[in-house]
């Protein structure tokens, strides 16, 4: 056996059990110590620096003869161990040591009187904690020897061989420990395949293994439903997580990983179900090297499709009008502010109208409140008609609204106001609707949002103005001509 620093220089302490003779001068008596059977070894070498520290060795008899147990711990003692030794006599001597003490090794008679051998065995096999066990014997068959190693011993070393009994006892310590780091490791995998099975098994995750391009290669019931597939086999063949796993950047993120040292927020990614539908899933992952599968992935999916579709529908409500369904004030406001910067950065103007529905207190006392707010809608419709995708309709009060117009000057937009009121006024339904509306155009008539805002309100205000002495000047002639017609 190599040599390392784990052997150590001679001392001992036997502690005597009862029955056995007291110690005398600091060991047992020695009147049998000298055994012409016994075969001594040339002193073994004296190590110095760190080998020359002594190993600590906690060993329990199950003997009677005193003079070979002081044998035995000479010989350890030799072969630079520190022992420390303890004798039971009896069964029962036995199990309250082990239950009371902690033990490196268990050096047993085998021809003891008061009990057999094996019955040693048996008692450690019922601890949880293996220690072993080591039978000493003046002669022992082979076939012995090999029934008790088949049972459980560590090894069989005979009185007149005590030379072997120190190398015994390293391998049957390093055999044991390999023995408890083997256990733990089979503990560790035990938890492992469980873990991953509970997870594999958790109809909430989708659970899949993916090599280095994003290919699938093995995937749990859960994401073969969450995606709409009737089997693994089938999600096998589907490559979803390529665009995942080559992009270095989502790569990192799903790993966890920031690139720039900053905090990273979780992957989220949007696959297609089976029938074409969105799946927006939030993704964690980890790296793991399996034999045969080199530079593997393990990726958790937690379906958030509905919780999206949610918080989308609570922004849309923030930044809605409940009854129109258009923008609110809120929105409105934001969208001219991103229009005043867009236009910053190009140099191209847009275009903000003011509207007001004529009349809707009039419609509200004549026609009830309901068709008052079939009006607003029917307007809100109008707006919407006259749209384009990249505009904005509002409704920021009671009667009034908005339309934000991108690179549209004053022109266009009026072309956009004539093209409302026309198509309001005749939409053929009752009653006959009417609104005055007010252009404003950035940066012209204002380069901040409150400016822009009360150009295009004066703007609205100054209409209505005309229309209403329009109205009256026609009152004032009717009322004339009335006149004029009674004095006849």
């Amino acid at each position: 056996m190599v040599v390392t620093d784990s052997f150590f220089e001679p001392s001992s302490e036997v502690q005597p059990a009862q029955g056995c003779p007291p110690r005398e001068s600091g060991g047992f008596s020695m009147a049998s110590a000298t055994r012409d059977r016994v075969k001594q070894a040339d002193p073994p070498l004296v190590l110095n620096g760190p080998a020359s520290r002594r190993l600590p060795l906690r060993i329990l008899f199950i003997h009677s003869d005193a003079a070979d147990v002081e044998l035995c711990v000479q010989e350890l003692n030799r072969a630079h161990f520190k022992v420390s030794a303890e004798v039971a006599l009896t069964p029962e001597q036995f199990a309250g040591q082990l239950n009371s003490n902690h033990y490196d090794v268990v050096l047993a008679d085998y021809s003891s009187p008061n009990w057999q051998g094996p019955k040693a065995l048996e008692m450690l096999h019922l601890r949880d904690r293996q220690i072993p066990c080591i039978f000493l014997s003046d002669t022992m068959q082979p076939e012995t020897v090999a029934e008790l190693i088949t049972e459980g011993a560590a090894d069989c070393v005979g009185m007149d061989h005590l030379t072997h009994l120190p190398v015994a006892i390293r391998r049957a310590l390093n055999d044991n420990h390999l023995r408890e780091e083997r256990d733990q490791t089979e503990k560790r995998l035990r938890h492992s395949e469980a873990r991953y099975r509970a997870l594999a098994g958790n109809l909430a995750y989708g659970i899949c293994r993916c090599n280095s391009e994003g290919k699938f290669l093995d995937v749990n019931q859960a994401l073969v439903t969450m995606l709409g597939y009737s089997s693994g086999d089938e999600l096998l063949a589907v490559n979803l997580a390529s665009d995942i796993l080559c992009d270095r950047s989502k790569r990192a993120q799903l790993l966890g990983q920031s690139i720039e040292g900053a905090s990273v927020d979780p992957l989220e990614i949007e696959w297609k179900r089976k029938n074409g539908t969105a799946f927006k899933g939030r993704i964690s992952g980890r790296k793991v090297s399996n034999k045969g599968e080199k530079n593997s992935y393990e990726l958790i999916v937690e379906d958030v499709t509905q919780q999206r579709k949610l918080e989308d529908h609570l922004r849309q409500q923030a930044a809605t009008d409940s009854l129109t369904g258009l923008a609110n004030y809120r929105r409105l406001v934001e969208t001219v502010d991103l229009e005043i910067n867009r236009s910053e950065r190009t140099a191209r103007e847009f275009a903000l109208l003011f509207l007001d529905l004529d009349g809707l207190k009039q419609i509200n006392d004549r026609f009830g409140h309901l068709v008052g707010s079939q009006a607003l809608c029917r307007l809100a419709d109008v707006l919407c008609i006259c749209s384009r995708r990249i505009d904005t309709p509002a409704r920021f009060g009671g009667d009034e609204f908005a339309l934000v117009l991108p690179e549209s000057g004053k022109t266009q937009a009026n072309l956009v106001a004539q093209r409302i009121r026309d198509t309001l006024a005749n939409d053929g339904r009752e009653p006959r609707l009417s609104v005055s509306i007010g252009v404003a155009t950035y940066p012209k008539d204002g380069e901040k949002i409150d400016l822009l805002f009360g150009a295009a309100d004066a703007a609205l205000y100054a209409m209505k103005a005309r229309a209403h002495g329009l109205e009256a000047s026609a009152q004032r002639k009717t009322a004339e001509f009335r006149h004029k017609a009674a004095g006849r």
